[in-house]
């Protein structure tokens, strides 16, 4: 890969809608795959973050990823998981959950 290009391009495929806010394909190249565990709207301490605001809870989990990927990645004992209920997140208060995959160069 080229210093200066992209790892990652995005992409809105001819029959899917095209939406303003993101893309609906992804393609990653690149010599590191990270796959980040669903994130749920909790801060550093563990406490829920926007109980019943969608958006406040949306922020918080992107807020936790960008915390994922600028920590120092290395060996985990434990795969990543995202935890799911029966007919809901595995807390009944969180309202998403973005889990996240990656290409690290």
């Amino acid at each position: 890969m080229e210093a200066g290009s992209t790892a990652i391009t995005l992409v809105n495929p001819s029959g899917l809608p095209e939406i303003d806010v993101y893309r609906q394909v992804s393609i990653a190249t690149g010599s590191k795959l990270v796959f980040i565990a669903g994130q749920v709207s909790w801060d550093v301490d563990g406490i829920m973050v926007g109980e019943g605001d969608l958006t406040a809870q949306v922020e918080q989990c992107y807020l936790n990823i960008g915390t994922a990927l600028a920590a120092e990645l290395g060996v985990v004992p434990v795969p990543p998981a995202t935890l799911l209920g029966f007919a809901a997140l595995d807390v009944r208060e969180h309202l998403v959950e973005i889990e996240a995959t990656t290409v690290i160069d």
